[in-house]
């Protein structure tokens, strides 16, 4: 088509071929027959046919990096004389507003008013339109005085898109008042105004308000639409509110306006959601028989739903019935796969290994993708060892690995530090004639590099030469990262020169990995030369480049000028992150400046940089050091020996003590602690395992008017279970489920195991039976409860109580989870004079490759 366009001789009939293949479906143009039509159209002074191809050219655009792109190529047409008409500014500014590109329109709209072309009321109401959707109301009010200026009326679109600004800024005072002002104009709202309304009452739970506004409406002769009823009715639903939902349902029918597929989708997930499921799928069913296709989002509303609900059997009756009846579904692997892999990116992995329990059973057999999927969800859940039982269990069903399989769960067990076992999973694909890509290659070598096995890093980097296997930027960033990591820098910059001999040119990320490798080493000055270097390639360092370099000034003990390259990059526009303002407070702590160190937290807060666990734990370093200073001066060296021998009791104690010495601190900086803050704190605590002090802190939160909010009740459990107060941990568990938070299978196991570590069995017995009642996959329990639970705390035999309570209550177990419990279980015993954390880190590696 381009070369048509390019060569055919006459330029009109080039233009007539080019709108004559436009119209025959399903071809379209792409960028470049655009360009060569308008190039040649532009070049031969054509410019009213020029200008429609220009249009078209616009609405072509399918994202946001091609209308970039059409926006540069156009400004350097209209810089050959081809400027823009109205029509075509004020289209430009439709597309860049159906993409979303705001500051984008805002240039185009500044630009309109700069020239000489005058504005429509279409150019100003798609501007305050597009900024509205956004709820930068404010800058919408400004253009909505131009209007004004221009001696133009605003209309229900001017008006409707101003109320729609201020309810998505969740501000329905002001979208009424605008309301009234359209009103007292004489301008009548129209079904989008009043729809808008609706729609952002009942997003602030104002149902009966919304009704009413429905109610006048109606009144006044403007008829609702499908969309209107939907949203309220969706509300009805999720306020627990399903008989009105229906009436109001049913008052839709009554007049004449058809509920469409939205509305019954939204009314099937809320009387499902309210525990009225059959009524839902007799819903289902009526959408069917009135001739309408369900949508993908009602096809899995349906079948989440069912699956929530434990009722896997409507689940698959629904798929049967579809597929008997022609629908278009696929057959029954995909989707049973399709199920899974939305269970498993809802957080839903407990629902989805259900699921393929009853596949093993029943049916159909799981394939490489349905087990992928589910090692996939486990691993974003940092749950590699259900990821590596699932591999076993492949094995054990005739299910052979792929290139993915092998891929991802080499990389998740790179990401906790076990490049061994990586590479013993690397060697077994390699046997298998799988071939390794450029990501297998890369985690490798990524993983190596994070474990400081630089050697076996380049090892893996030459293999994948050798195999024609063509590493990457990735490849080459990652060697270069380890190499200046282990402070190997002249064989760095081989490989940096190596890289750009193979036409790589070094990014931000390559001359960023020398930079902290050089910091962490104590060669800043160096670094700094590679930070110049960098600049005078146009390669614009980043966050990561300068919080090495203060890193790297701060080990140095030259805090200060660490502090102003944190002034110089906020110049260049770059925002210090948590990691930045904690390495320069640490700075100033070692420097023994705790002042300035709580007066650079108050600078952190004050620009919206959230503070760490870690920030915190700085801190504390520097309040330990002061308070030991003081002791030596004030006490005597004799004093500060008995003091630092004293009991575990007077530690925690004195831990106490310096964690609100920090909170006092913080607070007479100005930065007065919140409920965030001592939620940080908590977090951090439990993740050091200092229990006792969670229980203390609370109680110091309470102590000052600020009590745990939702997000508290999880550390709060865990610490009640470690420090065996099973009573709180009950109530607290409880708690949890009242409030409708998730309660998985970490909350079951610590609760189990604190029942055993205090012989409360029958109460473990209870709960693990609860577990079963939810339908959950009784393997999963076994292998989560029990053996990463209680055998891995040394409970043997409350484990193998336990699992006698599982079989009786007739759950099937598979017979690889046996093995994988009795390999454990071995395991253990060998391995038993063995710190529980190392033993099991040994069972772990070792049940994929036996000895």
């Amino acid at each position: 088509m381009v070369k048509i366009i390019q060569t055919h001789r006459n330029t009109d009939s080039a233009l007539r071929f080019f709108f004559w293949v436009s119209r025959r479906k399903p071809y379209k143009h792409d960028m470049s027959c655009f360009v060569s039509m308008l190039d040649r159209l532009v070049r031969e002074k054509l410019f009213r046919p020029a200008d429609h191809v220009r249009l078209l050219l616009v609405k072509g655009c399918r994202n946001e990096e091609e209308l970039k792109w059409v926006v540069g190529y156009l400004n350097e047409k209209k810089r050959n004389g081809f400027g823009f008409t109205l029509y075509s500014f004020n289209t430009l500014l439709i597309q860049l507003g159906k993409i979303g590109m705001v500051s984008e329109a805002q240039s185009v709209y500044n630009e309109i008013m700069s020239s000489e072309v005058k504005p429509s009321l279409l150019t100003f109401n798609t501007m305050i339109n597009i900024l509205c959707k956004k709820g930068k109301v404010q800058q919408a009010e400004m253009i909505f005085s131009r209007i004004i200026q221009y001696e133009m009326l605003p209309d229900v679109f001017t008006y409707t898109s101003l109320v729609l600004g201020h309810c998505r800024n969740r501000n329905l005072d002001l979208a009424f008042e605008v309301y009234d002002r359209m009103v007292k104009a004489g301008c009548d709202p129209n079904i989008v105004t009043y729809s808008t309304l609706i729609n952002g009452l009942c997003s602030e739970g104002r149902l009966d308000e919304a009704l009413d506004m429905l109610d006048e409406m109606i009144e006044k002769g403007i008829e609702p639409t499908a969309y209107t009823y939907t949203v309220p009715i969706t509300s009805l639903c999720e306020a627990n509110r399903p008989l009105e939902a229906i009436r109001l349902f049913r008052s839709m029918t009554k007049r004449g306006c058809y509920p469409n597929i939205h509305t019954y989708t939204a009314l099937i997930s809320g009387l499902s959601r309210t525990g009225k499921l059959e009524v839902a799928i007799g819903l289902y069913h009526k959408l069917l028989k009135d001739g309408m296709v369900p949508s993908m989002v009602t096809f899995n509303t349906i079948m989440n739903e069912s699956i929530e609900a434990g009722r896997y059997d409507i689940g698959l009756e629904i798929i049967y019935w579809m597929e008997s009846h022609g629908y278009a579904i696929a057959e029954n692997i995909r989707t049973h796969n399709h199920i899974i892999k939305g269970l498993c990116l809802m957080d839903k992995i407990h629902n989805a290994m259900a699921l393929l329990s009853k596949m093993l059973e029943v049916g159909p057999s799981p394939n490489v993708i349905t087990y992928n999927t589910l090692i996939d969800g486990y691993l974003n859940r940092g749950n590699l060892n259900n990821a590596l039982r699932l591999l076993e269990l492949m094995k054990g069903r005739g299910c052979k690995l792929d290139e993915w399989t092998y891929t991802e769960v080499i990389s998740g067990c790179c990401k906790v530090h076990k490049s061994k076992f990586a590479s013993n999973l690397f060697h077994e694909m390699l046997k298998q004639g799988i071939s390794p890509n450029q990501v297998t290659y890369n985690v490798l070598i990524v993983g190596c590099c994070n474990e400081g096995k630089v050697d076996d890093a380049l090892s893996f980097f030459k293999q994948m030469e050798e195999t024609g296997c063509c590493p990457n930027i990735e490849s080459y960033n990652a060697i270069i990262h380890g190499l200046s990591k282990d402070n190997q820098f002249a064989k760095a910059k081989q490989v940096f020169k190596k890289m750009v001999d193979q036409g790589l040119l070094p990014n931000v990320i390559t001359y960023t990995s020398l930079i902290d490798g050089l910091c962490k080493n104590g060669s800043t000055d160096h670094a700094f030369k590679i930070f110049h270097e960098m600049r005078e390639r146009d390669c614009l360092p980043n966050l990561y480049s300068y919080s090495s370099l203060v890193f790297g000034l701060c080990q140095e003990g030259k805090a200060d000028d660490a502090e102003r390259l944190l002034e110089e990059m906020e110049m260049e526009g770059l925002v210090p992150d948590v990691v930045t303002f904690t390495t320069l407070i640490n700075g100033f702590v070692m420097l023994g400046r705790l002042n300035h160190a709580f007066l650079l937290l108050k600078r952190m807060v004050d620009v919206g940089c959230k503070p760490n666990y870690f920030t915190f734990t700085v801190l504390v370093k520097g309040l330990k050091r002061e308070s030991q200073l003081l002791t030596e001066k004030v006490v005597g060296l004799a004093t500060q020996h008995e003091v630092h021998c004293g009991s575990s009791s007077n530690k925690r104690c004195n831990d106490l003590e310096i964690l609100c010495n920090l909170l006092d601190k913080i607070s007479e900086n100005g930065c007065e602690p919140t409920t965030e803050t001592y939620h940080s704190l908590v977090i951090g605590l439990c993740e050091d395992r200092k229990y006792e002090e969670v229980d203390q802190l609370v109680e110091h939160m309470k102590e000052k008017g600020l009590y745990p909010s939702e997000e508290f009740y999880r550390p709060m459990f865990f610490a009640n279970c470690k420090n065996l107060k099973l009573d709180s941990a009950v109530e607290m568990l409880s708690l949890m489920a009242d409030r409708g938070l998730k309660v998985d299978f970490s909350i079951y196991m610590a609760l189990i195991c604190a029942f055993c570590r205090e012989n409360w069995m029958e109460e473990a017995e209870n709960l693990l039976k609860s577990m079963l009642e939810c339908q959950w996959n009784a393997n999963e329990i076994v292998w989560t409860v029990l053996i990463d639970g209680l055998l891995k705390e040394g409970q043997s035999d409350p484990c193998m109580h336990l699992l006698h309570v599982i079989e009786s209550q007739n759950c099937i177990l598979w017979v690889e989870t046996y093995a994988i419990l009795a390999r454990e279980r071995s395991h253990f015993a060998a391995c038993s004079y063995i710190n529980g954390d190392a033993a099991w880190m040994f069972s772990s590696e070792s049940f994929l490759f036996p000895q």
